[in-house]
């Protein structure tokens, strides 16, 4: 059971938010892509005990992690860690069918990968939410090209020193891409340590 105090920190702000939007008490079916840990979806599962969660990971270490925490606290409403790379297509998402998904969540992965994963992540959320269904992304973003304050000036700096294709991205380049995806930005939420949740909704076809 890997810890990332960074999780510890903002698993209750998220929660918040996802109650506002997802708390309906109607059967939900979720994904989070990108799990980290563990500590966020079982956090969410135990709030929202409506979702059934689907964590996956890239990294081979923090699938095992997410199944310890699985494990841990018994969750029935959370399922076995699948692998996911962000950066393919939604058919190789382990199994997940298009349309099947009420909700999905990223946190902290947009800024700490290449943009491919970006751009495959709004690409296979587009197919496998179903209509109305929501995206929530959580992480420091930039604004109209301004990164704001000096503390995510200097983060993503040294994010683009470890790894040149990471960094930042401009909420007008994801929104963009999300409308690409039949996604459109919803809702902006600032969240503490400068951070904010961006809440996607996928079109319906009239």
């Amino acid at each position: 059971m890997l810890s990332a105090a960074a999780a510890e920190r903002n698993k209750e702000h998220i929660v918040s938010v996802l109650r506002e939007s997802a708390g309906t008490g109607r059967a939900l079916q979720a994904l989070e892509v990108s799990s980290g840990t563990g500590q966020h979806v079982t956090h969410f599962a135990q709030a929202l005990r409506n979702i059934t969660w689907q964590p996956s990971e890239f990294d081979p270490q923090s699938i095992d992690s997410i199944d310890a925490y699985r494990a841990h606290y018994q969750l029935s409403n959370v399922k076995p860690a699948i692998h996911l790379d962000a950066s393919q297509p939604h058919q190789s998402w382990g199994g997940i069918q298009p349309e099947s998904l009420d909700l999905v969540v990223n946190i902290n992965m947009i800024h700490i990968s290449p943009m491919s994963c970006t751009e495959g992540l709004f690409k296979g959320v587009g197919e496998v939410l179903k209509p109305q269904g929501l995206l929530l992304t959580y992480g420091p973003y930039a604004v109209n090209g301004q990164i704001t304050p000096q503390s995510n000036v200097d983060f993503d700096c040294s994010l683009r020193q470890r790894n040149p294709k990471w960094g930042l991205r401009d909420i007008s380049l994801l929104s963009s891409l999300a409308q690409q995806s039949g996604l459109f930005l919803e809702k902006i939420v600032d969240m503490p340590a400068n951070n904010k949740c961006l809440l996607f909704r996928k079109e319906s076809l009239v």
